[in-house]
């Protein structure tokens, strides 16, 4: 195993740097999260006298921000442990759920759902939202399987 390998194993016993990503990640899930409610809502016809366009660009891109802050931050933890996460079945489907997220979202705008505020995009909304709950979800669980 190379030096650099053995390093990124080390952050999952060192006692404050797993901690830490950890705190990172959990607020990179709050920047996410928070900014997919507030827009999502909108799209539901929440808050009618924000104009979407603004509130979505702010939202989005926080979001945005969120997920990478969660993808950096996951993938160091990842990095410290690899052959035990790729085997416990919690990360397995929170990852599945992640990749259904993200292909939702890019559907969601694709087809202009911020514009056409319609059923589909409502239902898009609602998927966004539980798909990001079962995720958050299965990465508590990770430590219990």
């Amino acid at each position: 195993m190379t030096q650099g390998w053995q390093g990124l194993e080390a952050i999952g016993s060192h006692p404050w740097i797993y901690p830490s990503l950890e705190v990172v990640h959990i607020t990179g899930i709050a920047l996410l999260l928070g900014n997919l409610v507030l827009l999502e809502l909108r799209v539901w016809g929440s808050a009618a006298e924000l104009p979407i366009g603004p509130l979505a660009r702010w939202a989005v891109l926080l979001s945005l921000l969120g997920f990478g802050i969660v993808a950096l931050s996951g993938l160091l933890m990842f990095a410290s442990r690899p052959a035990e996460l790729l085997t416990n079945r919690a990360f397995v489907v929170k990852m599945g759920l992640v990749m259904l997220a993200g292909l939702n979202a890019a559907a969601f705008h694709a087809r202009g759902g911020l514009t056409r505020l319609d059923a589909t995009a409502r239902a898009q909304t609602v998927l966004s939202l539980g798909t990001w709950f079962a995720a958050i979800i299965c990465g508590r669980w990770i430590a219990y399987l």
